[in-house]
């Protein structure tokens, strides 16, 4: 037989109170990670039980020190996502801070009720109560429910069910605070991972998701931190000087000078000056004493582009530094020491150069200490698209354009295109389209004509095959003569074939060489 209230005439509040506990019980014993699908059972029994309109359970951010609505009944999503507390911070805050329960009979004439969550509370007198859920003496969250202000009810026994329920879930409400910190420690790292990767692609310009550019970039990242040289070497335009930029400031020197050089365009008269300095009177027009690059670069890292074009005598001097590191300035005697780190870069077959003896073996073996080649683009196509994105976005900022994209027939040009100016071609080519487009669009006409092939224009070759192999030949040596400025000499070297065959084909097509020489005073082409 139940026993009834003699209150309320109902069941027995003891009874009730047996019964919720067991199936409240009864269901955490299923709780496993998944806490806010598990629990909201267990808040829906409470707030029937109680009566109440709102029951919603919080949890404490040990990483952040926020309190935020983890499971709810009675709120929707948005004011849940509303309810986000700190330490101290309204009723919540203050029993988490204290670790002591609050009780509020009408929350319209207490101070403290900030209501984050935006729910009404004026039309009725509400009571609020919140009590802090402990795990092993640590304040993990809080659980706290409204109700309608009824002056039969002892406001005290809700919180003292509230708390006997909040033991009972606290070992869950751990796990899943546990968890909270984990997912929100990941996704911190995620985001910092993103701003590196953009810190990196705004610093060095450096594109690449293939796996070849993936390599690479793990390369850089071993090496960056050392004080090895590095000698970086690829096809020209794939962006060794990129390279050297990740390559410095990722290593401890990123605080320090980073002086560049091109060896190729400095003349070999000036080089040495330019590398080691001169004192006053070294040489004619030297009027007053100079630091060269490898002073101006003390301890930080000097890049030198173009290696394989570096004097003879410029070589041995450069060997003293790599080995003693030291050097003279030109015109003196007295040695500098100096604390430079050394990135040398080269698109030259330097084993060539050696055998050939224009390039010093034991210079070599220093500066290649830690070799890094940089693929060509036809090496790397999946890199395309991203790279012309990149282009589009700098040439959009630079001329005030607005374009969008890239077409379909656009891109199929650009993937099959072999790019023998890899990345500075590419570039190049994405800023003559974006001036051309006038949609807004950049299609495929808007690409050079260097890219046209016979199945993207629509043309196809005709005639015979010795025909079209004479053009190509022809199309072939002239290209090699504007080059060279008509030197018959170069041209053979670089086609690949002997000077008498070159002199074949220059009466075969009747092609006149003066016509692509430049007079050197002037710059313009020889009558």
């Amino acid at each position: 037989m139940s026993e009834y209230c003699k209150k309320s005439g109902g069941e027995c509040y003891g009874v009730r109170e047996l019964k919720l506990l067991f199936e409240i019980s009864s269901l955490l014993n299923k709780v496993k990670r998944d806490l806010k699908n598990n629990l909201n059972p267990v808040i829906e029994l409470l707030a029937n039980y109680l009566t109440a309109e709102r029951v919603f359970l919080t949890i404490l951010n040990r990483a952040n020190l926020q309190i935020s609505i983890e499971v709810a009944y009675g709120l929707t999503e948005e004011e849940q996502s509303r309810g986000i507390y700190k330490i101290g911070e309204g009723i919540i805050g203050s029993v988490v801070e204290t670790g002591k329960a609050i009780v509020i009979p009408k929350i319209l004439e207490h101070n403290g009720y900030l209501n984050r969550t935006g729910i009404k509370v004026d039309d009725k007198d509400l009571s609020f109560v919140c009590v802090p859920i402990r795990e092993e003496n640590e304040i993990v969250g809080t659980l706290s429910i409204h109700r309608i202000y009824n002056q039969h009810i002892t406001i005290s026994e809700d919180a003292k069910i509230l708390s006997i329920v909040g033991s009972m879930i606290a070992q869950a409400v751990k796990t899943r605070q546990e968890y909270v910190e984990e997912i929100e420690k990941l996704q911190e790292e995620n985001h910092k991972l993103h701003i590196q990767l953009k810190e990196r692609i705004r610093t060095t310009g450096i594109i690449g998701s293939s796996g070849k550019m993936q390599a690479v970039f793990e390369l850089i990242d071993r090496v960056a931190p050392t004080t090895a040289n590095v000698l970086i070497r690829g096809e020209s335009g794939v962006g060794k000087e990129l390279i050297a930029d990740a390559i410095h400031y990722g290593s401890l020197r990123k605080d320090k000078p980073f002086v560049k050089v091109n060896c190729a365009a400095l003349p070999d008269s000036l080089i040495e000056s330019e590398l080691f300095g001169h004192e006053r009177g070294a040489f004619t027009g030297a009027n007053v004493a100079r630091k060269g690059r490898f002073e101006a670069a003390e301890g930080g890292t000097i890049f030198l582009d173009e290696i394989g074009d570096l004097p003879s005598s410029t070589q041995v001097k450069l060997l003293r530094i790599l080995q003693e590191r030291e050097f003279e300035r030109l015109g003196s005697t007295k040695p500098i020491k100096v604390d430079v780190r050394v990135i040398c870069a080269t698109n030259r077959n330097l084993e060539e150069l050696i055998e050939k003896n224009e390039f010093r073996e034991d210079l070599y073996y220093r500066i290649n200490v830690f070799p890094l080649f940089i693929p060509p683009l036809r090496e790397r196509r999946n890199d395309i698209p991203a790279l012309a994105d990149f282009f589009i976005a700098k040439f959009n900022k630079d001329q005030n354009k607005k374009i969008k994209r890239v077409s379909s027939s656009a891109i199929d040009m650009l993937m099959v295109y072999h790019w023998p100016g890899n990345i500075r071609e590419l570039e190049n080519c994405m800023e003559r389209a974006c001036i051309l487009s006038y949609d807004n669009v950049i299609r495929s006409s808007n690409l050079p004509p260097t890219l046209q092939t016979a199945i993207s224009s629509k043309t196809k070759s005709s005639g015979t095959l010795e025909a079209v192999m004479d053009n190509v030949e022809k199309q072939m040596i002239l290209d090699t003569l504007v080059g060279t400025r008509g030197n018959l000499v170069k041209s053979a070297e670089l086609l690949g074939i002997t000077e008498r065959m070159m002199g074949i084909r220059i009466r075969k097509y009747d092609i006149d060489p003066k016509r692509f020489k430049v007079d050197r005073k002037n710059g313009k082409q020889v009558e």
